[in-house]
């Protein structure tokens, strides 16, 4: 009877996300292409805005070494991707669509700069609010966070918006809303993320 192994010892996910994701970050220029936190183009249709937030842990303290990626349609509420084909939407090919940013080490902030995107029509032809779509992963996380940020500025859209309806709780809808502001020539979405705790941010089992 051959002798039973022994489980070998876990460990969250660490600073290799960094280093194997977003290498710059973490102090090491390795990629001839760094993927980055610039979604736009000098030609990118749409509104300019920013994103940015920070994300806490369950104590309210931030996390200094999260990674977000951001994946989202275009002005004109499309996306990049040969599974869209919404009748009389184009591909911008100034617009990338995707991001990747990570929060600062030593204040937690992390930052997008893109556009707002346009409303995309979704399942039995339901159109959805606009929205971008998040995934987070940091030290401690072993599955990356799913999630949606939806705009206040959009308040009749997001309240027909077929996902957000799917949350029951009207407070918890609240977690996923970010807050417009206005910085001189720039508009700017705030949108902390809360991984536990009072206001949890709602996340997507997708």
């Amino acid at each position: 009877m051959s002798e039973l192994l022994r489980e070998t010892a876990s460990q969250t996910a660490g600073p290799y996300v960094h280093i194997g994701l977003a290498p710059r970050a973490a102090g090491f220029d390795i990629f001839e292409n760094n993927f980055g936190n610039v979604l736009t183009g000098a030609r990118t249709e749409g509104e300019r805005i920013a994103i940015e937030g920070i994300v806490t842990d369950g104590s309210g303290a931030p996390v200094r070494d999260v990674l977000l990626e951001i994946w989202q349609a275009n002005a004109q509420g499309r996306y990049d991707h040969p599974g869209d084909r919404q009748p009389g939407k184009s591909v911008d090919p100034s617009f990338r669509g995707w991001g990747r940013a990570c929060s600062d080490f030593e204040t937690g902030l992390y930052r997008f700069e893109t556009i707002k995107p346009g409303s995309v029509i979704g399942r039995n032809g339901r159109p959805m609010a606009p929205h971008i779509n998040f995934w987070i992963v940091a030290r401690g996380i072993n599955v990356g966070l799913n999630t949606r940020m939806y705009f206040d500025d959009e308040a009749a859209a997001n309240a027909a918006d077929p996902v957000i309806r799917l949350i029951e709780l009207e407070a918890r809808r609240d977690t996923l809303i970010a807050r417009r502001e206005q910085r001189g020539s720039q508009v700017v979405y705030r949108f902390d993320i809360r991984l536990q705790g009072d206001r949890e941010t709602v996340f997507f089992d997708i």
